[in-house]
């Protein structure tokens, strides 16, 4: 398995994955989980944690509480420069150190670049790492126990890599969609009505759909809930799993409220022989690629695909040379039914394949570590094919709201010849060039429903969001009356592709639609 690989071949040579399940008042610091993973991945790779201090690159994935909006703005101490802070803690000093912006696709955006670093010879010995603690964070705000270590005092400023626009504009983010609970369950109404099927034969499929991931996540001792639960289980709406965006309710969406922190240390084939990792751990990325679709919501050309995931996935096959029938493992970024359904319509695989869909058990049943899913599943990944050697692994990343998409295919047998891809901007001028909707912001007159959702809170009905089409079919967001009657209606009888009026809303920001 040598003579043929180059030296510069990037290959990931250990993975690390750590959950905390302990009482709040005992729980890690974000240092402390980014340091735990980091030196499991190189226990993993059979080297002691001091190999860490050779890292010549890193890179670690933002952190909820950094994201723009409301966790930015709670009054918590916090690292000011996280990968520096990591760096000092394993007695690193690399030339090359970044923090992801926002985004679930970030790990796998991150471990496409540092491949590409290696193969082009600026790096040799790399980590990605990540870690998520609201879980901990929010039990430590309601019982009042402070954050004491949570703070560093290295108060330089990190490089970010990855694009740092907001997920939506603030027109959107006035009418409630700047949440993915909000956000999400209008791609799923848009694909129950183009399919055709009732509201009811619709909340069964979705829950035989994700029935599968909460066994794989019931096997899983990183899970944050290893329970296997029923289809129906997963859609009956009771006072444990309250309705939360229609129709998804509370166990059909992402948790973030966990502590699990992942990484993965990647060499180059040079690096790695002259550190005597066993090549029976190497595991390699043959395929990857990097794209955004349409960037804000109403921008979109629908509601039930995604160009960006479709153009991905061809050029990450493309260059792994292989086909979507020839995987034996997949993980698709599962925060949501609909983005697994639309990820898996547009890489040609089946809702039932019989492969399976998840190596983790997905982000309601694994747990969704914001931005750093995807390092857990390509940590899973890399144990996974160790152990069906020649085998081949996709996994998927996706940020916002079907909005940025990376993907990698990964696999133990070599790569042969030079490692390199495409540039992302090939790909992204491809959809950038995409027609869509005109947008109209205050729209007025007769209107239908394009799609739309029902939102609620503890207790009960909340509001109404609706995307929609005016008499001209410009595209507009909206919001509907607050009556529970009209809200109820909704959830009751298909409301894509019903009519109503437009028109300003009473508060003068927002947009009113009211259903005929």
């Amino acid at each position: 398995m040598g003579a043929e690989m180059r030296d510069d071949t990037p290959v990931l040579i250990g993975a690390g994955q750590f959950t905390y399940r302990g009482d709040a008042g005992n729980s890690p610091p974000p240092l402390e989980l980014l340091k735990v993973a980091a030196e499991r991945a190189a226990l993993d790779a059979g080297l002691k944690g001091s190999v860490l201090a050779d890292l010549d690159a890193l890179a670690v994935v933002a952190f909820s509480i950094d994201a723009p909006g409301g966790l930015s703005k709670l009054p918590l101490p916090r690292l000011s420069d996280p990968p520096g802070s990591l760096a000092r803690a394993v007695s690193a000093s690399p030339a090359w150190s970044v923090y992801t912006e926002t985004g679930g696709n970030s790990p796998q955006q991150a471990v496409n670049i540092v491949c590409e670093r290696i193969a082009r010879g600026e790096s040799q010995l790399a980590l990605v790492s990540g870690a998520e603690f609201l879980g901990s964070l929010m039990k430590r705000m309601k019982a009042g126990l402070g954050f004491d270590g949570w703070a560093d005092d290295i108060d330089s400023k990190p490089q970010r890599i990855g694009d740092p626009r907001p997920g939506v504009t603030p027109q959107e983010a006035a009418h409630g969609l700047g949440y993915p609970v909000n956000t999400y369950p209008l791609f799923e109404n848009a694909l129950r009505a183009r399919d055709g099927r009732s509201i009811e034969d619709h909340q069964k499929a979705l829950g035989a759909f994700f029935a599968p991931f909460t066994k794989v996540a019931a096997a899983n001792p990183y899970a944050w809930f290893p329970v296997e639960r029923s289809a129906e289980e997963l859609v009956t709406v009771t006072d444990r799993n309250r309705m939360v965006g229609f129709p998804y309710p509370k166990y059909l969406n992402a948790i973030m409220e966990v502590d699990q922190s992942a990484a993965v240390l990647i060499a180059s084939v040079r690096k790695a022989r002259e550190l005597g990792v066993p090549q029976d751990k190497w595991v390699f990325l043959h395929g990857c690629a990097d794209a955004s679709d349409l960037w804000y919501p109403l921008e979109r050309q629908n509601y039930h695909s995604s160009p960006a995931m479709r153009l991905t996935g061809e050029r990450a096959f493309e260059m792994a040379g292989i086909t979507a029938a020839e995987l034996s493992l997949i993980d698709l970024y599962s925060c949501f039914p609909s983005a697994v359904r639309i990820g898996a319509e547009e890489l040609g695989l089946a809702l039932d394949d019989p492969r399976g869909l998840t190596v983790t058990g997905g982000l309601p049943y694994f747990g969704g570590p914001g931005n750093n899913y995807a390092l857990h599943a390509i940590a899973e990944m890399v144990t996974r094919l160790r152990e069906r050697p020649g085998a081949y692994g996709l996994s998927t990343a996706n940020g916002w709201f079907l909005t940025k998409q990376s993907v990698g295919i990964y696999s133990t047998k070599p790569v042969e010849g030079r490692w390199e891809r495409q540039a992302p901007s090939v790909i992204q001028a491809q959809i950038d060039a995409l027609p869509h909707p005109e947008i109209v912001e205050k729209p007025e007159g007769r209107a239908r429903i394009e799609t739309y959702t029902v939102v609620h809170g503890r207790e009960g009905v909340r509001m109404g969001i609706v995307i929609g089409r005016d008499a001209q079919d410009r595209r507009f967001v909206a919001q509907t009356p607050d009556d529970p009657a009209v809200l109820k209606d909704l959830e009751m009888r298909e409301g894509v592709g019903r009519t109503g009026q437009v028109g300003p809303h009473p508060d003068g920001v927002r947009n009113l639609f009211t259903p005929d």
